[in-house]
């Protein structure tokens, strides 16, 4: 590993400790704690929050009618995703060990912590639980994807900026022709990020 690619993850593994740090002042000041990915808010929270709770009734009363009825087609999304959650899942458990790439963990896209909330209501919770899937899956789709362009074109675009993904920054420059050639197998092979940061404890995909 060269010492920018080991500078950079010193880096992001300073900036994650600064996040967990951000996520426990975050607690504190909101009064609850997670305990293995279940959110316990103090009783005095709890209490707090219901009494801010919209009602069933009040909240489809002061919804607009067309948010109702466009409703369905929202929801009509699940359907696509959840065959991109199986597409994705069942194509790289098939391809990514012969091509030796590592495996993107699903989980770590997925967290499912917002019907802890007591303030929002049964509905609230369902498409709140709703839109962490959808993100969820896409940004886990997009991870799959992200390191099978590693693979197979880890080429960089001419200009570009909202292509870039996670893998990007490991990819060739555009019209780099011989870097391409000698390097190709090199950056095929660069996951040394996620090794670190499993090696770290941090959560890795």
């Amino acid at each position: 590993m060269n010492a920018k690619l080991e500078a950079l993850l010193r880096e992001v593994r300073d900036l994650e400790r600064e996040m967990v740090g951000e996520a426990r002042q975050k607690e504190a000041a909101y009064c609850y704690q997670v305990h293995a990915k279940v959110v316990e808010f103090t009783a005095e929270a709890k209490l707090r929050h219901r009494r801010l709770r919209l009602g069933i009734p009040a909240y489809l009363l002061h919804s607009r009618f067309l948010v109702l009825a466009t409703a369905p087609v929202i929801w009509l999304c699940a359907f696509p995703i959840a065959l991109a959650d199986l597409i994705g899942t069942f194509y790289q458990a098939v391809c990514f060990p012969i091509y030796g790439i590592p495996k993107v963990r699903r989980r770590d896209y997925l967290e499912f912590d917002r019907h802890y909330l007591t303030y929002l209501n049964f509905f609230e919770k369902v498409n709140c639980e709703y839109c962490a899937y959808v993100n969820g899956i896409l940004g886990y789709f997009t991870e799959i994807a992200a390191r099978t362009e590693q693979h197979w074109c880890p080429i960089k675009h001419a200009g570009c900026v909202k292509c870039e993904h996670s893998r990007y920054k490991t990819f060739i420059d555009y019209g780099d022709a011989e870097g391409y050639r000698q390097r190709l197998e090199a950056v095929r092979r660069a996951y040394q990020d996620i090794a670190a940061g499993r090696e770290a404890g941090a959560p890795a995909a």
